[in-house]
């Protein structure tokens, strides 16, 4: 049991809720950033990341910097693209526009590949698109948390190393990494840039990525300075190789504390083989889904193979609003995220299911989310099929 104060279970698609031994490393005494106790739990948390990553190239580097998970866009705009540049940016919801935008603000031009809401573009739509212009990179959400689509990275990426094989491949993985597999060197992507808060199970304030020795090499080869001072790969580099070497170094403080519950969290992840987390949660994510089908409701993402394993996108019933719900949910000590698409963001709820709220069976949230929904939506007038 946890040893939490009692409080609403926080079931968004991040912030998850957290182990009571992350949140204690959250209080772990104030240490000097450069000192060699730090230094040592940073150089071990760098390595921990490329276990989750799944990457043992050397030439690969992970990255952490304080901030949240849009700061990975900034990295990638600022660092694997030059102004001017072309870029694919493949769009399965809210976060696709972001990135596009975040591109423009660099002076780098944005293609959005979209689809219909609930879909992602379909694998011969890419290849058209790459065979008509040279894009310096293509990028995909994995999971986008406005619409709970999936995308198939794996895929993708194979086609995009046939099709265009100087185009870097990009991965949004802030709603995925932690739910989903991601195998960096098998699948040859060149950079992910995921966020603390999600299916790794830290508070936030951490960006996290993962560039390849390709990007690397890419970023080395740019004519152009990088575009911004604290997103600089120039910058930042030398700092992750050395503190996964044990040595100090300094460009801009790191969060001790954050760097302890990731590390905690971290080390909980990787105690168990990656296949059977994923695996928890794709079994979890079924469960769900056939219980909301059950319920007479759809899905933004109806297609079996668009749909997320931590996070389920629920259209709402003909009649019901979200303010004749998710204030109900609260009151039973359960709390889902409002829509975020702009074209459907009042039709439909969030269901966030990562982490250990599916990972500890214990603490049943999922159960406890389910009866309330299914309460919530009697009492606000929908009468569930029998």
């Amino acid at each position: 049991m946890s040893n939490q104060p009692e409080h609403p279970t926080l079931l968004i698609p991040g912030p998850i809720e957290f182990d009571d031994e992350v949140l204690q490393s959250m209080s772990h005494y104030s240490q000097s950033h450069v000192g060699a106790p730090f230094v040592a739990t940073f150089g071990e948390t760098l390595t921990l990341l490329r276990q989750l990553m799944q990457t043992s190239d050397p030439a690969s580097q992970p990255f952490v910097i304080s901030g949240s998970g849009t700061l990975g866009w900034d990295f990638v705009a600022a660092n694997l693209a030059e102004k001017g540049d072309e870029v694919l940016v493949l769009h399965t919801g809210y976060f696709a526009d972001s990135f596009a935008d975040c591109f423009e603000t660099y002076g780098v031009r944005a293609t959005q590949l979209k689809a219909p809401v609930g879909d992602r573009p379909q694998l011969p739509e890419v290849e058209k698109a790459l065979k008509e212009k040279k894009y310096k990179l293509i990028t995909v959400t994995h999971v986008d948390t406005s619409t709970g689509v999936l995308s198939e990275v794996k895929a993708l990426s194979e086609l995009v190393h046939r099709v265009s094989p100087e185009t870097l491949i990009v991965v949004d993985g802030v709603c995925s990494v932690g739910s989903e597999d991601i195998q960096f060197d098998n699948w040859g992507v060149d950079a992910v840039l995921t966020a603390s808060q999600k299916a790794i199970g830290c508070p936030a304030g951490l960006c996290i990525m993962m560039y390849s020795g390709r990007a690397i090499e890419s970023f080395t080869n740019r004519k152009t300075p990088p575009a911004s001072y604290f997103a600089s790969i120039k910058n930042w580099l030398p700092i992750m190789q050395s503190y996964e070497a044990k040595k100090p170094s300094y460009f801009a403080t790191p969060s001790p504390q954050l760097i302890h519950a990731l590390h905690t969290t971290l080390t909980q992840v990787l105690s168990r083989p990656l296949s059977e987390r994923f695996a928890i949660h794709r079994e979890t994510s079924q469960r769900i889904k056939s219980t909301i089908n059950s319920y007479g409701l759809k899905q933004l993402a109806t297609k079996p193979e668009n749909q997320a394993n931590g996070m389920t996108a629920i259209y709402l019933p003909e009649g019901v609003q979200i303010p004749d719900i998710l204030p109900n949910l609260l009151k039973k000590g359960v709390i889902f995220a409002g829509g975020l698409h702009k074209e459907v963001a009042t039709k439909y709820i969030r269901f966030g299911h990562m982490g250990v709220s599916v990972m500890d069976p214990s603490r049943k949230d999922v159960e406890k989310a389910l009866e309330a929904l299914e309460e919530g939506l009697g009492e606000a007038g929908y009468n569930i099929p029998s």
